[in-house]
């Protein structure tokens, strides 16, 4: 048996192999660093020419990124036919078949974030600078990519969320138009005159700055208390000129003093309420101890 021969024999014949192949190795090589240069510089150009339009920043983020993806495809694709003479765009096609299935269970997160990317860029309603609500998470977008989307948080904190958990689950868009509605819930004792304390919430909201006077104003008694009546108030802000919580502020500082002048009493709570109860109630002995 001559298993030392047999080896070398082998061996050898894998270095003539690996030498015969060097100089498609070296073409190859150059063809690569071709396409990153072509990469490069046609990405350059789609930029200058997006920017020139209308486009929104993450539709042009993906243009760029599509027409890099593309050469690179190609430019590989011509690298590995150079290596490989014998590869053809069937044997390719056919390679890919069976690939594709083990790459789409191997990286089935990546291509999920991906392809949610592609549509999330694609849709016009949520861009970047938008205030939105995601997750139980409130901030501004700052940056989309194709795998995920970076969300500044009011408190300065930045999240990174999958474009996937984007894409899946509920999205509100807070800042889809300027023009936004505030609440607000009074409770109004309930053996005050109830329609002159709407008419005085009414006029308080008249005179305060930063309200939308030109959409409806609502006071509108919603539901009786143990001590009180509720009354649900609404107004219209436009935060693109205002302070959407500096509004509601105000709105409370002015409805608590027109109330306070018309002597108008605000309901205390019913914790409050039982509680005052419990405390002034006289203390009951039992039935004979002296008091």
């Amino acid at each position: 048996m001559h298993y030392i021969e047999t080896l070398q024999k082998q061996v050898d014949s894998m270095i003539d192999g690996f030498v015969a192949t060097l100089p498609n190795l070296v073409i190859s090589l150059l063809v690569i660093m071709l396409t990153w240069m072509v990469a490069r510089f046609s990405v350059h150009i789609a930029n200058r020419i997006t920017r020139r339009t209308a486009l929104r920043a993450d539709l042009r983020q993906l243009i760029e990124t599509l027409v890099r993806l593309a050469i690179w495809i190609f430019g590989l694709l011509i690298a590995a036919t150079v290596v490989m003479p014998g590869l053809t765009p069937a044997s390719l096609i056919a390679g890919l078949g069976v690939g594709a299935v083990a790459i789409g269970f191997a990286f089935q997160d990546i291509l999920e974030n991906f392809l949610a990317g592609v549509l999330i860029m694609l849709r016009d309603k949520m861009q970047i600078g938008d205030l939105v609500e995601a997750n139980g998470i409130i901030g501004k977008v700052e940056k989309i990519t194709l795998r995920e989307t970076h969300i500044r948080q009011q408190s300065n904190e930045l999240t990174i969320l999958p474009n996937a958990m984007m894409f899946k689950n509920p999205v509100k868009i807070v800042t889809d138009t300027p023009v936004r509605r505030n609440e607000l819930v009074i409770k109004i004792a309930n053996d005050c005159d109830l329609p002159q304390a709407e008419r005085t919430i009414r006029k308080a909201l008249d005179g305060v700055d930063g309200i939308n006077h030109d959409m409806p104003t609502g006071v509108y008694a919603q539901q009786f208390g143990s001590s009180s009546i509720d009354f649900l108030v609404q107004w219209w802000t436009n935060t693109a000129d205002n302070d959407f919580p500096a509004v509601k502020s105000r709105v409370i500082f002015a409805i608590k003093k027109a109330l306070e002048d018309a002597d108008i009493a605000l309901s205390s709570s019913d914790v409050t309420r039982i509680a005052f109860e419990e405390q002034a109630r006289p203390l009951q002995l039992p039935e004979g101890n002296p008091a």
